[in-house]
């Protein structure tokens, strides 16, 4: 059974590389362009790994992780940010967040991530 991976940004290129690329590795992918309809999907159907960015209109990446975290404690959580400071790391860290990322993320990296996620 193929893992189930769900990319939430923005930014709809990044959500569109992101699906091509973990698709050639056989993950079955969802992308959302906000937090409310991401969290939406998850009420039903379960993810393996979440890939959140950090910055974004109406419930942000902090909040996704929180509600992953509250409701699906399975599920792993990367973030990834344009806005990468000490304060904010430090905050993921606290809410259990797997993996951190400043943008450009390097999908090598990315995927060597999200596989190590599901390894554990």
């Amino acid at each position: 059974m193929s893992k189930r991976i769900m990319i939430i940004d923005d930014e709809k290129i990044v959500c569109e590389m992101a699906k091509i690329s973990l698709e050639e590795d056989s993950y079955e992918v969802e992308t959302f362009l906000n937090g409310t309809s991401a969290l939406e999907r998850l009420e039903q159907r379960k993810f393996d790994v979440v890939v959140t960015d950090l910055k974004m209109k109406g419930i942000d990446g902090l909040q996704v992780l929180k509600t992953v975290k509250e409701n699906y404690p399975d599920t792993k959580v990367i973030m990834i940010t344009a806005f990468a400071n000490l304060d904010i790391a430090i905050e993921a860290i606290k809410g259990d967040v797997f993996d951190f990322f400043p943008k450009p993320v390097k999908i090598k990296e990315l995927k060597a991530s999200i596989q190590k996620a599901l390894s554990e």
